[in-house]
């Protein structure tokens, strides 16, 4: 294979964000997979992951992420207040991984966020060294660790991160 060829075959895809009634099979499945890998990884009174009841609340807006047919990911927003959101479900599928994926969709929830005027959006993850790409991903779009924030509480399962618009 060619160098242009390597580059081409790990470049971000070009992403349709959509936002996401949750009523397809392939979410459904992205979101399953989600919540057993969180559970895997987390007790479940740390594991803060939404299932897909969760998700259809009126406070969050869920995006999709296609490449052609194929769904590369998903993110929501919650918001907590007039000038503060949440990031929930941000996941990448396992066939778009290391491909910019999550960049993309972070960049889609910062700008949607400032186009709702929050002045802040900040999120949970786990703090065992299997979510260190997670944090490794929000430390590189200017998120920086704090205290827990709405109805979180100090956990050494959780690490708190947040953004200021």
């Amino acid at each position: 294979m060619s160098s242009n060829t390597d580059r081409s075959a790990i470049a971000a895809p070009s992403l349709r964000i959509v936002v996401d009634d949750l009523s397809g099979p392939e979410i459904a499945a992205l979101l399953t997979e989600h919540l057993t890998e969180m559970a895997a990884h987390s007790p479940a009174e740390s594991m803060h992951a939404l299932d897909l009841a969760a998700l259809r609340r009126p406070e969050i807006t869920f995006w999709s992420a296609w490449d052609c047919d194929t769904l590369a990911g998903c993110a929501a927003l919650k918001r907590l207040d007039d000038e503060h959101a949440e990031i929930k479900s941000m996941r990448t599928a396992a066939t778009h991984q290391r491909r910019g994926v999550a960049s993309i969709l972070l960049r889609h929830l910062l700008a949607e966020a400032t186009a709702r005027g929050y002045r802040r959006v900040s999120l949970e993850t786990g703090a065992p060294e299997f979510f260190a790409p997670a944090q490794k991903l929000y430390a590189a779009h200017g998120f920086e660790y704090c205290e827990p924030f709405g109805d979180y509480r100090l956990d050494p399962f959780s690490v708190f991160m947040t953004r200021v618009l």
